[in-house]
């Protein structure tokens, strides 16, 4: 009995000596340098880039931080380093608290570094560190990273982790950018046979070429607008090759890609588009995908066939021209044939400069094709990025009408006149 009471004993203090092991390395959040985006330049030093931090600060703002009410949010220092691996001991050198990538959000690189052919060398690195997550989004900038980071000053979220947030959220719902996680870059970029999109962004505006904005050409820096607050635009996407970008898609072009490619989110837009019985007037439509693409790919012969139909909900939301679609069924069939015209147009021109331009497949395709070879050999012997442009691809689109305003019949124009 003695004996049972001491190994008892015993197995007590052991086992409060393993739930003590687990909090030697513990650190509290005030002694941490939370880096919640990285910047990457290319530099003037062979092997080397420009990396840039953007540190979050926890404490600012908090109700918790008691005396340290006029600590800044953020910090943001630059300087070369071989890796942003190795970059988190560099920075210590004038960061007093230790780095981590704890909250790590995303990368910004620059168009430039983005259109090397190494920049894939740089990037898996991101593979190597465990505090790096996987929805951690990838960002390409037209200036440099460093100029981006410090240029962009959002004028009502005080934490910079709230706007970027924030900014992807709702810019990805409604299909401004791709949700552009690095796992699906990794994915894509080692399968090697579809095309990667990344967000877009800048805070320089292009004044040589803003215009109306209108979605069709619409990208970062196009984007006309006045007034005090954030130069940042985030709009449009850059398309990665083989880990390498090789060019951009507007704002349009993005959200096709986005609905004809199963694999990712369905953003529902507003779009505006000519007024098919007044040409000087624009109709403003929601557009909602209801249902995933049906798609049917055929690889009986080298050259793949491939056949989609994109069903997508409309709802008109403006009538300038006082048609009043609600009451007139005809009326209501001419501008369904009239949108399914304007979609199919414009998704055999982005399908055209794929197989032209780029020379890859911007919608997944290969993940339905890869389904009808029996093994990985026989796959990989078809060559899908080589088989991609030669492909017969044929779209149709099916509208369907929901509701057309929240007031849906209007008096004529002539009796408002009068």
């Amino acid at each position: 009995m003695e004996i049972q009471v001491k190994i008892s004993k015993l197995t007590l203090i052991l086992a409060s000596l393993f739930i003590l092991v687990g909090c030697w390395d513990k650190e509290e959040i005030d002694s941490r340098a939370y880096v919640l985006g990285i910047g990457l330049d290319k530099s003037d030093i062979k092997g080397f880039l420009n990396i840039t931090y953007l540190i979050s600060n926890p404490e600012a703002g908090s109700t918790l931080q008691g005396g340290g009410g006029n600590e800044p949010t953020h910090e943001t220092i630059t300087f070369n380093a071989s890796s942003f691996i190795q970059s988190e001991d560099i920075a210590n050198s004038v960061i007093a608290k230790s780095i981590t990538y704890d909250i790590l959000d995303f990368f910004i690189v620059s168009e430039e570094l983005a259109r090397d052919k190494d920049f894939v060398r740089w990037i898996y690195d991101a593979t190597k560190d465990r505090e790096i997550r996987r929805d951690t989004k990838i960002i390409v900038v037209k200036e440099n990273a460093s100029t981006f980071i410090e240029r962009n000053k959002p004028k009502l979220e005080t934490r910079r982790h709230e706007y970027f947030e924030q900014i992807f959220n709702h810019a990805t719902q409604i299909g401004l950018i791709p949700d552009s996680e690095i796992h699906n870059f990794f994915r894509i970029t080692e399968a090697d046979a579809d095309l990667f999109i990344s967000a877009y962004a800048t805070t320089i505006e292009d004044h040589s070429t803003a215009q109306k904005n209108n979605d069709e050409d619409l990208i970062a820096g196009k984007l006309k607008v006045t007034g005090k607050t954030n130069p940042a635009q985030f709009l449009g996407s850059a398309v990665f090759k083989e880990g390498q970008m090789i060019g951009k898609l507007s704002v349009q072009e993005t959200r096709i890609t986005q609905l004809l490619n199963k694999w990712m989110k369905k953003p529902s837009f507003l779009v505006s588009v000519p007024d098919p019985f007044m040409k000087r007037y624009y109709i403003t439509a929601r557009f909602t995908q209801i249902n995933a693409p049906q798609i049917d790919v055929d690889v009986s012969k080298p050259a793949p066939k491939v056949t989609m139909k994109l069903p997508i909900q409309a709802e008109i939301l403006t009538d300038h021209s006082m048609v009043n679609y609600a009451g007139d069924e005809e009326k209501r069939r001419e501008l369904k044939e009239h949108l399914k015209k304007g979609f199919e147009q414009r998704i055999t021109k982005l399908i055209k400069r794929s197989q032209e331009e780029f020379k890859a497949d911007l919608f997944g395709l290969s993940l339905i094709a890869r389904k009808h070879f029996l093994t990985i050999p026989q796959w990989e012997n078809y060559d899908w990025m080589k088989s991609y442009p030669e492909a017969d691809i044929s779209v149709s689109v099916d509208i369907t009408f929901g509701e057309f305003g929240r007031q849906s019949e209007l008096p004529s124009y002539e009796r408002i006149r009068d």
